[in-house]
C-alpha cells in the first residue's frame, strides 16, 4: 500500500510503498483510511521527540487517529496511538473495542480535524478530573488549536469563568467562550484576573508553565483553595523549573492527561459523546484536506489555529 513514511527523524514523512498491515486479534479489522488530522502530537511522534516514540522504530507510519471505512461500509473513528502504523496510509488496522462506528451522515474531514482538539481537554475535565459547574478554568496556550477548542470545552462542561492565556492578542481577544484574557510574559494581569482559579489546563509546559505558575500563586486570593494543574502538551519544552514555595504555600496539585494516564478503554468510552457534539455542531475545527500523495507538503504547511490539516483520499 501507499502511506505516508517517516525514514528518518526530523525529515517530513515521504510517499512510499509500505507493507500492509495484517490484523492479528478477533477485535481487528482492516479499513480504509478516509482522513486523518495532522495534529502537533504526529509531528512529535514523527519527529521522535513525544514522551512515547522511545522503541517505536523506524520506518514508522505517522498518524495517531483517523476515519476508515469498513468492508460493510461502516464509517469508524479510530485511535492508533502505538507501534509502526500510524493512520496516514491507504489502510490501517483497527481495534474494534477502541473505535466507535460513526453515524453515516458524519463527515470525515469535519471529524478528523475536529475530534482529536476536543477530546483532550474534554477526557481532562471528566477523566483526570471532575470539573464541577461553577468552577473557574484558565487555559495555557489558547491561541493554539487545542487550547482554543479547551476554552469552548470549559464553557460547556459549566466553567463558570475561563481565563484564555497566550501569546497573540489578535487571536485571543476572538475567542469564543473566553471570559478573560492575558498574555504569556505579562504576570500581573495573570495574578490578577488569575486569583481564583480551580483548574489550569496547561499545553505549552516549559518556561510559560514556570511563570504562569508563580503569577498565580502570588496573586491567589485564598491559599487554601485547591488549584489543579492540568498537563496536556509541552509546545514551549519538555522541561518547567517548579517553584518550590508554590507546593507548600498554596494546595497546588500537579497532574497529566495523555497516553498512559488514560487508558484506551476510557478515551474510547467518551468518543461517541465528543463525535455526537461535533455532529450538532457544538464544536468544529475546519478542516484543510491536503491529499495524502502530497504529504511532503502538507507537512511543510504552517499551523493555523483555526483550521487543521487533514490527510485525505476523499
Amino acid at each position: 500500500m501507499k502511506a505516508a513514511v517517516v525514514t528518518a527523524y526530523g525529515r517530513a514523512p515521504r510517499y512510499l510503498e509500505f507493507p500492509d498491515p495484517k490484523p492479528v486479534g478477533e477485535h481487528e479489522i482492516v479499513v480504509e483510511v478516509l482522513a486523518a488530522g495532522l495534529h502537533p502530537r504526529v509531528r512529535m511522534q514523527a519527529g521522535g521527540s513525544h514522551y512515547t516514540s522511545a522503541g517505536s522504530g523506524l520506518p514508522l507510519v505517522p498518524g495517531i487517529d483517523g476515519v476508515g471505512r469498513d468492508a460493510d461500509g461502516r464509517l469508524w473513528y479510530f485511535m492508533s496511538l502505538n507501534g509502526r502504523y500510524g493512520s496516514m496510509a491507504e489502510r490501517a488496522v483497527i481495534d474494534t473495542r477502541h473505535s466507535v462506528v460513526l453515524p453515516a451522515h458524519a463527515d470525515p474531514l469535519t471529524i478528523a480535524a475536529t475530534l482529536n482538539c476536543v477530546i483532550a481537554s474534554w477526557l481532562a475535565l471528566t477523566q483526570r478530573v471532575t470539573m464541577r459547574p461553577g468552577q473557574n478554568v484558565l487555559v495555557l496556550g489558547a491561541t493554539g488549536g487545542t487550547g482554543s477548542m479547551a476554552v469552548q470545552v470549559a464553557r460547556q462542561h459549566g466553567a463558570n469563568q475561563v481565563t484564555a492565556v497566550g501569546r497573540d492578542p489578535g487571536r485571543l481577544v476572538a475567542l469564543p467562550g473566553a471570559t478573560a484574557t492575558a498574555r504569556i510574559g505579562d504576570p500581573e494581569t495573570i495574578a490578577r484576573i488569575g486569583s481564583e482559579i480551580d483548574i489550569v489546563l496547561d499545553f505549552v509546559w516549559g518556561d510559560p508553565a514556570t511563570e504562569v505558575m508563580a503569577a498565580l500563586v502570588v496573586g491567589r486570593a485564598d491559599p487554601t483553595r485547591p488549584l489543579i494543574w492540568i498537563n496536556l502538551g509541552e509546545m514551549a519544552g519538555p522541561r518547567a523549573t517548579l517553584p518550590s514555595g508554590a507546593l507548600r504555600s498554596t494546595r497546588l496539585q500537579i497532574i497529566g492527561s495523555g497516553q498512559g494516564s488514560l487508558t484506551g478503554a476510557t478515551m474510547t468510552a467518551e468518543i461517541p459523546a465528543v463525535a455526537a457534539a461535533i455532529a450538532n455542531g457544538t464544536y468544529t475545527v475546519e478542516p484543510h484536506p491536503v491529499p495524502l500523495h502530497d504529504i511532503e507538503r502538507a507537512w511543510s504547511l504552517p499551523a493555523d489555529s483555526s483550521r487543521r490539516i487533514v490527510i485525505s483520499r476523499l
